[in-house]
């Protein structure tokens, strides 16, 4: 999905030179042309090299070593400055060892978490207590090794410090007694402790020490023979005189082979945070290596799964496993480089940063803390990065660029930390679409392209003659761009094609004015056109479904009907009964496609089980899934089996990351509770907890913007929602009184739900968060069966019974949510 390279001008050189040294020790790999001390002579870079050499002028880092591949070659290859100032100046070269800090979590724990869970000894969202028991205590019973690697865990950053403490085991013990700062799932802190327990995992579950497991596993089969943990300190050794030195201890030591991280030195250091040593080579071998899909070390789908966005779906900063995608910390990709790539960074002022869609990789080692800690590198690595792609012209085409943003950014499901947040649209709807091509699709034979068809080619065929009788579904959401009704535009669309006949009008749930809240909705005939409408909505299952003998009296129905983008709107049940009737009565469907109000980035909530198909349940979807009812009628006529012959007008101009305000179009409301852009992105959580003994706002000014009953305390449920950190939304403590619906006259109080970043709410999820909520607060009151009538997942209801925490839930849906993407994508049309 990454792997496509876009236009390069670059000059490439080939060849690595390897060997052993005259004292018979290993020597990093050099590729051909290359020079100590300078850089690969066929390309040069002299806005890099002056950038560097500024920052060593104003003394933020002593000296820098620059390695840049690119197309699986090292293009770019060169010292700078001073390796070290104290006690004595050393001039820096290519072979310096440095304490790469926290890149160990990537290099080292990540890769062997990853290459466990490969072997299936490790499940990325197990719980960690499955590993390690004693990890339980103080509410970390829940905390899961997908929630360590992404930095969701809720845990402080680092282990207590102020107090003297040694030893491995002791820096267990204090992680084992660690009480989460946040609800796990909640909130990206970037903590060591994390990393300290999944070097932990590595061991118990591998058998092997971190450091043997790593050089056992990874260092050796890459050949990365200048990298180790806790490297000699004795001269012959051949280390110490090429460690860059970082800064004095406590007591006045220049730290030199001795890993600056306190925690890690505490460690004795070999800990899965810090305690790393390499060299600007060894760790190009290691990102090339992940540039080749593994290399052996891990296969191309585990690389791919660890550097793609693996933090909560809708949280605002992205992690994939140990990698850095778009956070705070991402100052190393620079500018330039696409959001879709991936890095890391050291405390000590080293970095790395992989970019598989130019293949392209840029590897920083400094030791800016070097002499007392008064430096960083946060500033030079981006300008170094955004140097690096200018002077190589990593650049590629709008195509790609808009594919980078379907990775994390507007067009998708990610909400990341630089997404664009709206635009300003132009939408036309499938009905604009329609008139502008003179009703093509609607003839029986046609004339010129038309949209491609389930089973069809898409070519245009012979022309017919033939009258054409069509019907449409449709209602007061049904109208085109002057504020024409379908139902007009489509009883006049004779004058332009006689051939044309309107015969029938079917309304759906809520009546053709959508304001009608009953069962009760009976046949009647359309005041304007003189065309009988026949109600698809009513008490049974045969109100709900068209006629067979109307529907064998027409060649096509069109529908024009706008969706609320979840599986409980029942509109979508009525388009999937439409469906079955006209491959019966051998009618064609035609479909004018409409936006998905509330995006067509977002896939959540859990998948309904087999067997629970309702009216508010068609077939096996997440709750909200993303798609538009084009999209909708092509995967149910395919993956149900129907076969109808079906056409889709689809949009013109529509984004999938358009939430409704970003289309320019009209808003209507779709149904009688459903009466703003904010009260549908809502709808698709709160609606959950409809079926139970909780009004969510119905009879009052603002559906779906509340929840509350007669028996709930308004500030203990606010409270508690707040303290949970739900992504998007925040609760204010209210009272109302319903004038219809459940509780309709009586004084209920709850809360008030303010939709804070409607990008970054997971809407099924909230809906969880209010029912465990509930149940939590007033176990005698709260009466949560019903609630499986829009849920329809076993799997989740058991969890809210057991009192699982709603995170917990909500990851445990993901599998059957990443199948449900793998099938939809071959539906999509936008």
């Amino acid at each position: 999905m990454r792997r496509v390279v876009g236009p390069l001008w670059l000059c490439l050189v080939a060849g690595v030179a390897s060997g052993l040294r005259g004292d018979g020790q290993p020597r990093a790999a050099v590729p051909a042309g290359a020079v100590e001390g300078g850089a690969v002579p066929t390309r040069a870079l002299p806005v890099v090299d002056a950038v560097i050499k500024q920052a060593i002028e104003e003394k933020t880092i002593p000296g820098a070593v620059l390695v840049v591949g690119h197309d699986g070659r090292v293009i770019y290859r060169k010292a700078y400055g001073a390796r070290a100032l104290e006690p004595r100046r050393e001039v820096m070269t290519l072979d310096t060892v440095f304490d790469v800090a926290s890149l160990t979590k990537v290099i080292v724990t990540t890769t062997a978490v990853m290459q466990l869970v490969e072997r299936g000894k490790v499940r990325l969202n197990d719980p960690v207590v499955k590993y390690l028991p004693e990890f339980a205590p103080n509410g970390k019973d829940e905390i899961t090794v997908r929630q360590l690697l992404t930095h969701y865990s809720g845990l402080e950053p680092d282990l207590d410090l102020k107090t003297p403490w040694e030893g491995k085991e002791t820096a267990y013990r204090m992680a084992w007694a660690e009480t989460p700062q946040d609800p796990p799932g909640s909130k990206f802190t970037y903590s060591d402790i994390n990393f300290i327990v999944l070097g932990e995992i590595v061991e118990r579950v591998s058998g092997e020490t971190l450091d043997e497991y790593a050089t056992r596993h990874i260092f050796t089969p890459l050949k990365m023979w200048r990298t180790r943990f806790v490297p000699p300190l004795a001269a012959r050794a051949g280390w110490i005189q090429k460690i860059a030195p970082t800064q004095y201890d406590e007591n006045e030591h220049m730290l030199r082979g001795v890993v600056h991280d306190p925690t890690g030195r505490r460690m004795g250091g070999v800990a899965g945070q810090a305690g790393l040593f390499s060299t600007g080579d060894d760790l190009a071998k290691f990102a090339q290596a992940l540039l080749n899909g593994g290399d052996g070390i891990l296969s191309a789908l585990s690389v791919e799964k660890m550097t793609s966005p693996e933090q909560p779906p809708s949280a605002p900063v992205l992690r994939g496993f140990g990698w850095d995608i778009d956070s705070p910390y991402s100052s190393n990709r620079g500018d330039l480089l696409p959001v879709g790539s991936y890095g890391h960074t050291g405390f000590t002022g080293t970095s790395m940063w992989i970019d598989p869609t130019t293949q392209s990789y840029i590897i920083l080692l400094t030791n800016a803390v070097h002499p007392r800690g008064q430096s960083n590198a946060i500033a030079l690595r981006s300008k170094v990065a955004t140097a690096v792609a200018a002077e190589l012209q990593l650049t590629a085409s709008e195509k790609e660029a808009l594919r980078w943003k379907s990775i994390t950014g507007y067009n998708e499901a990610q909400s990341a930390a630089r997404r664009m947040g709206t635009r300003n649209g132009s939408v036309k709807n499938g009905i604009d679409v329609l008139e502008a091509r003179g009703f093509d699709v609607l003839l029986s034979g046609r004339t010129g392209p038309v949209p491609a068809k389930e089973g069809g080619s898409g070519e245009p065929s012979e022309v017919q003659n033939d009258k054409k009788k069509i019907g449409v579904l449709t209602n007061q959401t049904g109208f085109d761009a002057e504020g024409r009704r379908t139902i007009d535009v489509l009883a006049s669309a004779h004058i332009q094609n006689p051939g044309i006949s309107l015969e029938a009008i079917f309304s759906p749930e809520h009546g053709m004015a959508g304001v009608l809240d009953t069962t009760h909705v009976g046949d009647t005939v359309d005041e304007v056109t003189g065309v009988k409408v026949y109600s698809v909505y009513g008490g049974t299952d045969a109100a709900r479904r068209p006629s067979l003998e109307v529907m064998k009296t027409l060649d096509a129905v069109v529908i024009d009907i706008q969706d609320a983008g979840v599986r409980y709107y029942t509109y979508e049940t009525t388009l999937g009964y439409f469906l079955e009737a006209a491959a019966q009565a051998g009618t064609e469907v035609i479909v004018l496609d409409r936006p998905n109000p509330v995006t067509g980035a977002f896939v959540q909530g859990p998948v309904s089980d087999a067997g629970k198909e309702n009216f508010t349940n068609y077939g096996n979807e997440p709750i909200r899934h993303g798609m538009t009812m084009g999209e909708l009628a092509k995967m149910f006529n395919v993956e149900r089996g129907i076969n109808a012959k079906l056409t889709v007008v689809p949009m013109e101009g529509w984004q999938r990351g358009d939430w409704f305000d970003a289309t320019g179009l009209e808003w209507v409301n779709p149904s009688p509770n459903l009466r703003s852009v904010t009260e549908a992105a809502l709808y698709t959580g709160v609606a959950v907890i409809e079926g139970t003994n909780v009004s969510v706002g119905r009879g009052t000014e603002t559906p779906f913007e509340l929840a509350g009953a007669p028996w709930v305390k308004s500030r203990e449920l606010a409270a508690y929602l707040n303290a949970r950190g739900i992504a998007g939304v925040r609760f204010v403590p209210v009272t109302f009184t319903p004038t219809s619906a459940i509780y309709s006259g009586q004084k209920c109080e709850g809360v008030n739900i303010v939709l804070t970043e409607r990008n970054a709410l997971d809407g099924p999820e909230l809906g969880i968060e209010l029912a465990s909520a509930l149940r939590k607060l007033y176990p005698a009151d709260y009466k949560m069966e019903r609630i499986m009538e829009l849920l329809a997942n076993q799997a989740a209801y058991d969890g809210l019974v057991a009192g699982k925490d709603p995170r917990r839930i909500a990851q445990d849906w993901m599998e059957e949510l990443e199948k449900f993407e793998s099938v939809r994508k071959k539906y999509l049309i936008y």
